[in-house]
This record gives C-alpha cells, structure tokens and sequence, in this order.
C-alpha cells in the first residue's frame, strides 16, 4: 500500500531543522501530537478509549503545529503547505490563544514559516 503525501508534514520537519539550528538561545518550542490514530480497547460506540484518556488529561483537537515560548512570549505556528486550509478546531485553538495573548501565524510554506519566525525574533 502507497504512503500518502503530507507536504504539512514535510515543512513541519524543515521548519523543526531550523530551530534546532538556527533558534535564538533561551528559545523553548515543542509540537503536541494531535493527529494520532488511537488503537486498543473502544467504548461500545466506538470511540478509542485512550481518546477518552487523553481528553481528561487535558488533551484537544486543533492545538497548533508548533508552540515556542521565548522571554515570556508564547507563539504558536500552524503551518500550511500552499492552499492548504484549517481546520474548525485549529482555528478556534489559534484564535483563543490569541486572545489570550500569544502571537499566532498560519504561514503557507517553509520559507513563509521561516519569515514569521525571523519576524519573531525566534531565529538567527
């Protein structure tokens, strides 16, 4: 069976490469995995019970790619290959944690996420 193609994936990893290499010192940033496929035990309509586990703990749909936290400031990155669109959950998350305060960016690309973190302050 053939892969499919995540080009959001791809810049994901690229974007990562840099920061890893060129991210300001003092810079913290992570991705929280929220594309998971869950396997084990299911309730009786279906749902995955480590779904219902995650959802106690905290866990929701649509947290951003990327969340960086630099002198006091969080950023949060939801990247986007050309033409690709948001989901509801992502931006009901981009939009809460930016009235919450953090600066926000749904860049489309490597080279536009790579700007909005330069613009940031986030690399060097």
């Amino acid at each position: 069976m053939a892969r499919r193609k995540n080009p959001e994936a791809e810049i994901q990893k690229a974007v990562v490469d840099h920061l890893r290499s060129r991210g300001v010192p003092g810079l913290v940033w992570w991705h929280t995995p929220s594309g998971m496929m869950a396997g084990g035990k299911r309730t009786k309509s279906g749902v995955p019970l480590q779904i219902l586990h995650f959802k106690r703990m905290g866990w929701r749909p649509g947290v951003a790619d990327l969340i960086l936290v630099h002198k006091g400031r969080i950023h949060a990155l939801e990247l986007k290959a050309p033409g690709g669109r948001a989901s509801v959950a992502q931006m009901e998350f981009l939009s809460e944690i930016d009235a919450a305060g953090a600066y926000t960016a749904m860049p489309e690309g490597v080279d536009a996420a790579l700007a909005t973190l330069g613009a940031w302050g986030l690399i060097r």
